[in-house]
């Protein structure tokens, strides 16, 4: 359970009920004026509200989920009224486009995304319909987008868990917000073992998809190089979370073939964008202690792989809104780098070259197409890149944040 210490503003704190309801529904809301990071003080309600980690921490060989949930003083999630109360404002599906630049109303007609998260959320194809109609995205009931199989490709899914069942209704929304048209398969685990997530990564390629997403990290382990074969299939876009707990790297953001997504903090500002972003405090980055560096990365403080490569939204503190049912109450505010890798998945399928380019490479040669970001810092390393945002690449954001797709 973790508070970030950086305040929204005072804009954001008076946006009302009115707002938040908006953001919750995903309509766009017209600020009154700039939400940008404070220098200082406190969270707006920081004595009775709390932050929560949607999974437990997991044992070597294994994986937690990395959402993270905004809650009231009993540890629930927070619904509209809690988040009016404290002067949240998620975002939704069209400020998240807007952030980005993005062409998600034009592109990824044939593209498919595929979430890949550990057990069973019984609710997702309910809960994923209520999201997108709310967000005025095309429903996947006439579509046909959406359909949920087993890691194997089945239809017995596994037991059901509330923590990961938050993950998956995180992950479908976001990929959903970004690439509307795009057809969306979840692949559920029987377990959070690397094992397990391995066969749901290696059926998620068998099954057709250019994008996998991976919201799920576990500590370096010595054995790790073994698991990254299943996070290697030319021709897909890989996605994975870089994690949530500050300076240090984790699985399988580290792999090679991967795109390790960072996280910032997003603000409104009176800049031409019209949005600002800092690196999240919390977001993982650094150096891999197993994984070789792959070719297309040249950094001078590690020889081995450097995680991040690029980033989107990810504080708490500027949290998604998302739709989830499974022992939960709807409308949540939602954080973590869980947010940005299934949002980096869906700016992948809609450029949707992954057949044709290497993702990573093709991401460092065109670094000129992501927002730069050059503030922020997620601990403790001595001021270098590993850590401390700056301009061009570091470790906390990569190369930036999408503008456009021109990157992907």
């Amino acid at each position: 359970m973790r508070l970030d210490p950086l305040a929204r503003s005072p804009v954001s704190r008076c946006l009302g009920l009115t707002a938040i309801a908006a953001a919750l529904l995903g309509t766009p809301v017209a600020h009154a004026g700039t939400t940008r990071p404070p220098t200082s003080g406190a969270h707006a309600a920081s004595s009775l509200l709390s932050q929560r980690h949607a999974c437990a921490s997991p044992a070597e060989g294994y994986a937690a989920c990395l959402a993270i949930v905004d809650a009231g003083p009993r540890g629930h999630p927070l619904t509209r009224a809690l988040a009016a109360a404290d002067g949240l404002h998620p975002y939704g599906a069209a400020e998240l486009q807007a952030a980005y630049r993005l062409p998600s109303a034009r592109r990824g007609h044939g593209q498919t995304i595929a979430i890949v998260d550990a057990y069973d959320d019984p609710d997702a194809a309910a809960d994923l319909a209520v999201y997108r109609r709310a967000s005025h995205l095309p429903g996947c009931a006439r579509l046909g987008c959406f359909r949920k199989v087993d890691q194997n490709g089945g239809a017995s899914p596994p037991h059901a868990n509330a923590g990961w069942a938050m993950e998956e209704s995180l992950d479908l929304d976001m990929a959903s917000a970004i690439c509307p048209n795009c057809a969306i398969v979840l692949v559920e685990a029987n377990s959070n073992s690397y094992r397990n997530l391995g066969i749901a990564e290696d059926e998620a390629a068998k099954l057709g998809a250019d994008v996998i997403s991976n919201s799920y990290a576990g500590s370096e382990f010595p054995g790790e190089i073994a698991d990254a074969k299943n996070y290697d299939h030319p021709g897909v876009a890989i996605t994975a979370s870089s994690g949530d707990d500050g300076f240090g790297v984790s699985v399988p953001a580290t792999f090679p073939a991967v795109t390790a997504v960072g996280g910032t903090s997003l603000y409104h500002s009176r800049t031409a964008r019209g949005w600002s972003e800092t690196a999240w405090q919390f977001a993982g980055s650094g150096c891999s202690a197993y994984i070789a560096k792959p070719r297309w990365q040249h950094d001078r403080l590690c020889s081995n792989r450097t995680v991040a490569d690029t980033a989107a939204v990810a504080d708490p503190d500027t949290p998604v809104a998302i739709y989830d049912t499974y022992q939960s109450d709807g409308w949540v505010a939602v954080g973590g780098t869980s947010v940005a890798a299934p949002l980096i998945a869906g700016v992948y399928a809609l450029a949707g070259n992954a057949r044709s380019i290497e993702p990573d490479a093709h991401l460092y040669a065109h670094q000129r197409s992501l927002f730069d970001v050059t503030s922020g810092a997620n601990g403790l390393c001595g001021g270098s890149y590993l850590c401390t945002a700056r301009p061009g690449y570091d470790g906390p954001t990569g190369w930036g944040t999408p503008d456009g797709i021109g990157a992907f």
